[in-house]
């Protein structure tokens, strides 16, 4: 089955009843988790923007917390799956400040770590290769924001 595209999918939601919408929205939200996870920041989350980067930002820490630390092949791999979720959690959101907060605050957690990632050149380079991508982020922001965030990127930079 071919899937339909976005705009014929637009056309046939407007013929649908506010009944039917909420009937696809919840048949839609037990397929996948992620369908359900969106749905969920949808309703509830989309209000309350730093609730939400608050939440994210504690799962981060337990996360960390988790992460084992016995060689630096499981500490990559953990990190790796940190920042998928990070990644996955800015898409539902799609606010650039949301996303730039986020991952500025795991570049932090990521050189604090100990035992530190510097020992490392993948996870040195994955630091990086962060680093610069939240610099292509915040030039997309207003001027103050930029300043402000820019000031935690020089932070960040000085290892």
């Amino acid at each position: 089955m071919k899937a339909a595209s976005l705009k014929e999918v637009k056309t046939e939601l407007q013929h649908k009843s506010p009944q039917e919408l909420m009937e696809l929205c919840l048949r839609l939200s037990r397929f996948k988790k992620e369908n359900k996870e969106l749905l969920t920041y949808l309703l509830f989350a989309i209000s309350d923007e730093e609730g939400y980067i608050k939440s994210i930002k504690t799962a981060m820490d337990d996360e960390f917390e988790t992460i084992n630390t016995d060689s630096y092949f499981y500490m990559r791999k953990s990190i790796r799956k940190i920042l998928r979720l990070i990644k996955k959690y800015i898409r539902y959101s799609q606010n650039k400040e949301t996303e730039v907060e986020l991952l500025l605050y795991f570049a932090s957690k990521l050189k604090e770590f100990n035992p530190s990632i510097f020992d490392s050149k993948a996870l040195e380079n994955l630091y990086f290769r962060n680093i610069e991508f939240i610099k292509k982020k915040v030039f997309l922001l207003h001027e103050d924001l930029q300043y402000d965030y820019r000031l935690e990127i020089e932070e960040l930079e000085l290892s």
